[in-house]
């Protein structure tokens, strides 16, 4: 994968994480650890890495919640009666999305398994795009951040790089189950305004 990436330089790695950013379900290591090393290497600019790798996963989020937005209602209509998804149901998910969205976002572009699905309910349920792009576009700098420069101080060592990112992924599940139980402390416990007047 180092001489892979290599050979395809800055254009190679906006391509491998445009895709990786979209719901086809390749994990960002493969193509960022290889480029991390590569900066470690001198073979790569770090600052232009970063800014190619960003810029590709965000491009590869909307690809995906356009593709949601377009063409997610019709597909519902169509259909979500197979797998039961109805359209209260995906009225459900835009008053979810307009209320939570960008936690939800946010979290989910750091979440193993979920990073490369989550902008399909954001776009079936119209999140705003300046705030889908801003939240997406910061969950997704910080995983891309963090595997670049895994592949930067141990790209060089397979087995390392192995316990390491498994080390990683629990410590970003615990951190966003944490983060998760945080959020509906703080937002799930909105009670009804209380009535004093007599029945």
């Amino acid at each position: 994968m180092v001489e892979i990436v290599e050979s395809l330089g800055y254009i190679g790695i906006f391509i491998a994480t445009v895709v990786e950013g979209t719901f086809v379900p390749i994990p960002n290591e493969v193509t960022l650890i290889p480029a991390g090393y590569l900066v470690a290497k001198g073979s790569f600019d770090l600052w232009t890495t970063l800014a190619v790798s960003i810029m590709g996963n965000l491009v590869g989020s909307l690809v995906s919640y356009y593709i949601a937005l377009k063409y997610g209602r019709m597909l519902v209509s169509k259909y979500g009666k197979y797998v039961m998804f109805s359209e209260e149901k995906l009225k459900v998910v835009e008053a979810f999305f307009v209320k939570h969205g960008s936690f939800s976002v946010f979290i989910g572009r750091i979440m193993p398994g979920i990073k490369h699905f989550i902008s399909f309910p954001a776009g079936l349920g119209k999140m705003d795009l300046v705030k889908f792009s801003i939240y997406t576009g910061a969950g997704g700098a910080l995983w891309v951040t963090v595997l670049i420069f895994l592949g930067y101080f141990i790209g060089n060592s397979e087995d390392t790089i192995a316990q390491y990112l498994s080390v990683l992924n629990w410590v970003v599940i615990i951190g966003c189950v944490l983060g998760i139980g945080a959020y509906i402390y703080r937002y799930g416990k909105a009670k009804p305004p209380i009535n004093d007047e007599p029945i």
